[in-house]
């Protein structure tokens, strides 16, 4: 009964300890011209690592990690954040003692092939996105952010719901100036409300907890405790015991640490607004910026304040 509370509680501390430490180490990494670099080396879901053309290997990311749908400047931001994150990752092959640079999933950076794009919109989409995603790309070649000389930890995430995106600092503890509260956008609010129900017996399986031995639960079991900044939960009481609000999210498989909780018939159920861990670029947002006719640069500029785009392909003067 134990082993699926841990293997949940490690992927909460994954999320959680790995990727601040990632944050703090990367601001030392500084941009470089990546002119000449073969490509990226990719650990495919097999585990063999192939090395792809990084302008390649930016298609099959843009095609996993938004919606083709979506309008071509939001797309174009996509790109750019994407490469950010790559050319990270291929700077650091120096320092760390690793046999690829990216895998597939969200761990790093989604990506699918082309067989995958195929079989994900169909023969007739796929020649329309497929063209669309590639172009995107291509106009943004070797375009990154950057903040202060360093890369910038382009975190992206599907979207705000009803609050601002969150400050670093306030999810995974690695404070990034860049990186901090910026309001929704009007179409966001509505667009994931997600109700997720729990029995007190599957709410001890995931959380370690001892809700089932009450004979009635109420909603002041589950109470939050301290809210971030942006008004999501930080911290969370379950029972007797404190769980902070990100790991709470990942061992229930809730879609965002915005939630309400209410009691019916003994079953737990969580109301989430909004999807993903809300640091950095609101996927939908941008969308939404973009059918507002704003270009990929001031969609980047208004999620990473501070930051500015550079041209990695340019060699410097």
């Amino acid at each position: 009964m134990r082993r699926p509370i841990t293997a949940f509680i490690l992927a909460a501390m994954l999320f959680g300890i790995i990727v601040p430490l990632v944050i703090i180490g990367s601001q030392r990494l500084k941009p470089k011209t990546v002119q000449g670099i073969r490509g990226i080396r990719v650990q495919m879901p097999g585990g063999k690592v192939q090395v792809l053309e990084l302008e390649e290997y930016l298609v099959g990311v843009v095609s996993a990690e938004m919606p083709a749908e979506f309008g071509a400047e939001a797309l174009k931001a996509q790109a750019v954040a994407a490469r950010t994150y790559a050319v990270g990752r291929i700077s650091r092959q120096g320092a760390q003692d690793q046999a690829y640079d990216v895998d597939t999933t969200e761990r790093t950076q989604a990506w699918i092939s082309d067989a995958a794009m195929r079989k994900k919109w169909g023969m007739l989409r796929y020649l329309t996105y497929k063209y669309k995603v590639t172009r995107v790309v291509k106009e943004t070649k070797g375009l990154v952010l950057t903040y202060e000389g360093a890369y910038v930890q382009a975190f992206f995430f599907s979207s705000s719901g009803r609050l601002p995106t969150e400050r670093a600092e306030e999810v995974w503890g690695g404070s990034l100036p860049y990186l901090t509260n910026v309001k929704p956008e009007a179409d966001e609010a509505a667009r994931f409300v997600v109700h997720s129900a729990f029995t007190a017996k599957e709410l001890d399986n995931r959380l370690g907890t001892s809700m089932s031995k009450k004979a009635r639960l109420t909603a002041s079991d589950i109470t939050v405790i301290e809210h971030t900044t942006a008004g999501r939960a930080k911290t969370v009481r379950v029972g007797g015991k404190i769980i902070p609000a990100i790991q709470l999210r990942y061992l229930l498989g809730l879609k965002s640490t915005d939630f309400s909780v209410q009691v019916n018939n003994n079953r737990v159920v969580f109301t989430t607004y909004g999807n993903g861990h809300a640091v950095g670029m609101s996927q939908y947002g941008a969308n939404a910026l973009a059918k507002q006719g704003k270009t990929f640069s001031q969609i980047l500029i208004h999620y990473y304040p501070g930051s500015s785009i550079l041209n990695i392909d340019k060699p410097k003067d």
